[in-house]
């Protein structure tokens, strides 16, 4: 193992201790059994095609960027820790980061997809954290909305020049906030206001979170951009191997 490596190593583990020490609170990723059994389905099939394109996109990373899977198990258990990361709101709920904008920077949105979901799952799982019948949904906003947006608000910003590590936290907050306007509005449609409709209960789901998420959004985005400046430096043959350091993404190429 080469020194670099090591660094590498040692980054992601100081990470994670630092972010793994956390009171265990309720979550914020849809519970099991609150949506009923018609939209856990539609949000499953909705993550279908999504899935397959991940599928296929971690496959060639496995098979042709064999050098960048450490970068690549590092990007999981950094979205796992955070997003297992819980602050009580002042609502008596919960928010949490969602740490899949480092992901979706350096390999990708379809590539988190798929991290997503195990994520999900074992959290489901492990931590009663979410639910095996809202995984749909909660794949959805986390793994796959939230993602794209990052991705697309990344590649923009890189379009216009503007500084990468603004572009970067810009990104990742942005697509932190997007995973709960997705949840908001999951939550809206299966259980719509009896005034207002959909929008009045949406509304009110943002509400309940927005005071605790928008700050979360900003650390998660500043956290980001520290984690890839650091990659940059310590695993730049890795990064220009996928892609990252060249402007591009091959994977998503």
């Amino acid at each position: 193992m080469s020194t670099k490596q090591r660094r590498l190593i040692v980054v992601a583990m100081s990470f994670t201790i630092m972010f793994g020490i956390v009171p265990n609170v309720g979550a914020m990723h849809i519970m099991e059994g609150y949506l009923q059994a018609k939209y856990c389905i539609v949000w499953g099939v909705l993550c279908i095609p999504f899935l397959v394109a991940g599928f296929f996109s971690i496959k060639k990373i496995t098979f042709e960027y064999r050098r960048a899977l450490l970068i690549l198990a590092m990007a999981g258990a950094f979205a796992f820790v955070l997003s297992s990361l819980k602050i009580p709101s002042v609502t008596g709920s919960s928010s949490h980061p969602t740490g899949t904008g480092l992901g979706a920077i350096l390999f990708g949105p379809s590539v988190m997809s798929i991290i997503g979901i195990i994520v999900l799952l074992f959290q489901a799982m492990l931590l009663a954290h979410g639910g095996l019948t809202t995984l749909g949904a909660n794949t959805f906003s986390m793994a796959i909305a939230g993602p794209f947006l990052t991705y697309g608000i990344y590649k923009l910003g890189m379009k216009f020049k503007l500084p990468k590590f603004f572009t970067v936290l810009l990104a990742s907050a942005l697509g932190n906030l997007f995973t709960y306007c997705i949840t908001s509005f999951q939550l809206a449609i299966a259980y719509p206001s009896e005034v207002g409709g959909v929008m009045a209960s949406m509304g009110k789901f943002l509400t309940i979170f927005a005071l605790t998420q928008i700050p979360l959004a900003i650390i998660e985005g500043i956290l980001t951009a520290l984690v890839i400046g650091i990659l940059e430096k310590y695993a730049a043959p890795e990064l220009s191997e996928i892609g990252y350091l060249k402007g591009g993404i091959t994977n998503e190429n």
